[in-house]
């Protein structure tokens, strides 16, 4: 596929095509990866870290009240031996 490149204030850009960007996973405002490798430049979909986004959806599920515990407390047998 052949594209142009344009002026963009004082940089350089192109236009990709949605098809393209959909095939790679990427989608409106989501970072991106881009390098330069072997004269080319290669555009990847960017590597989120582990566990990103956890801590919000705690909070929200703890704000609707969804964090209660699945099974209520409850001790071990051993529980009344331990000396802490």
């Amino acid at each position: 596929m052949q594209v142009t490149i344009r002026s963009i204030g004082n940089s350089k850009g192109v236009v990709l095509p949605k098809p393209v960007l959909a095939q790679v996973g990427l989608g409106d405002d989501e970072a991106a990866e881009m390098t330069v490798e072997d004269g080319a430049i290669v555009l990847r979909k960017a590597v989120r870290p582990a566990r990103a986004g956890w801590a919000e959806a705690a909070r929200a599920l703890a704000a609707r009240g969804g964090d209660a515990l699945a099974m209520g407390e409850f001790g071990n047998a051993a529980d009344a031996e331990l000396v802490w």
